[in-house]
């Protein structure tokens, strides 16, 4: 039984033995797949981390994409409602630029077609004078080609400066006034022209008429020429007459202060100075040095039985002159009948003198004496 048992515990420990033996590779097997089993779970969680980064930076990448795409959006939406906006303004001011334009087109395309007249410009819109100085503006009138480019002068007070209708101003007593100008065709367009005169030294006005006489002389420097607006009013009281049938002509008009001394010497020479003084003015005294009187057609008493003289006295007020040495008039004008002799004082003035029935001197209050 002994060796029974001792035999059995031999077999025993023999087989525990080849176990272990086996087992031992087992173990390393066991071991072996042990560490790649940890080394699987850590290439497993490396790419596991590998992967879930990819996915969160996936995850992250499409938000911030959709993010930035909705920023660029909503960017590109503003820009686009802002350029509509931007454009209806921009194509409303250009509307309102070319309806500007388009309607001062067809005004001036208007103003052409009717002859209407949108503008005047003068050279100059102020002027200083002294008594008896002339100074005429240049006008332009626009469009260029309206054709009815007629004028209409006025004066807003001719005891200070008169303006015939050519827009020549004549300085007749000091003072201010204003003269305008307006278009025939369109009268409501006008230009205005602020006149100064200015006392001229040596020179008397009297009611804004320039007086020589024997009482009042002119200085012997004094030489304006020929009025102008006496010289056209003479031209159409020529014309009127000629349509009667009859002749009328200036035979002396503007005699400067020599001139008028000589003449005045010789009379003095042919008739003594007594009589000379009754019918030719001392040198500084002549009405014809002031460039507003006219001898007409034959200087001689003669002229006054003739149709022209008739017509002449009848008519002559109607264009500013007055028959200023009138019969039986010599005691108040110092001067014998002269029926030739006319002195331009303009309508106004001229048809008030005439329908008094009285000389300048009268009308005026003044006399025509020489003091020696």
């Amino acid at each position: 039984m002994k060796r029974f048992a001792a035999a059995l515990a031999a077999v025993l420990m023999l087989t525990a033995c080849t176990q272990v033996e086996e087992n031992i590779p087992v173990m390393a097997e066991t071991s072996a797949v042990t560490e790649d089993t940890d080394a699987s779970v850590d290439v497993t969680t490396a790419v596991s981390s590998e992967i879930v980064s990819e996915e969160i930076t996936s995850e992250t990448e499409p938000e911030t994409s959709e993010a930035v795409s909705e920023s660029e959006t909503t960017a590109a939406e503003e820009v686009q409602t802002e350029a509509p906006a931007a454009a209806e303004a921009s194509a409303e001011e250009t509307s309102a630029a070319e309806t500007t334009t388009t309607e001062a087109v067809y005004e001036d395309a208007q103003a052409e077609s009717t002859g209407t007249v949108t503008g005047i410009e003068l050279t100059f819109y102020d002027v200083t004078l002294s008594q008896g100085e002339h100074k005429m503006p240049i006008v332009t009138m626009s469009p260029e080609s309206t054709p009815d480019k007629s004028e209409i002068w006025t004066s807003s007070d001719e005891s200070v400066a008169k303006v015939d209708g050519l827009g020549n101003i004549t300085a007749v007593g000091e003072g201010t006034c204003v003269v305008t100008v307006a278009s025939a065709a369109s009268p409501n367009v006008t230009a205005k022209v602020n006149v100064t005169v200015k006392a001229a030294p040596g020179l008397t006005y009297i009611g804004g008429i320039l007086i020589a006489n024997k009482t009042y002389a002119l200085p012997a420097d004094y030489n304006p020429g020929v009025d102008p607006e006496a010289q056209a009013a003479f031209d159409d009281m020529q014309a009127a007459a000629a349509k009667e049938g009859l002749n009328i002509y200036v035979s002396s008009g503007f005699r400067s202060y020599e001139y008028q001394s000589g003449l005045y010497d010789r009379y003095v020479q042919r008739s003594g100075k007594a009589e000379a003084d009754r019918y030719s003015a001392r040198p500084g005294h002549s009405e014809h040095q002031t460039g507003l009187a006219f001898d007409m057609n034959t200087i001689d008493i003669s002229f006054a039985d003739t149709d022209e003289y008739v017509w002449v006295k009848a008519h002559c007020w109607e264009y500013g002159f007055i028959i200023r040495y009138p019969e039986d008039g010599e005691d108040v004008t110092g001067y014998m009948y002269e029926p030739w002799h006319i002195r331009y004082l303009g309508k106004e003035t001229a048809k008030k003198v005439y329908d008094s029935g009285l000389t300048l001197e009268e009308y005026l209050g003044i006399d025509s004496k020489y003091s020696e």
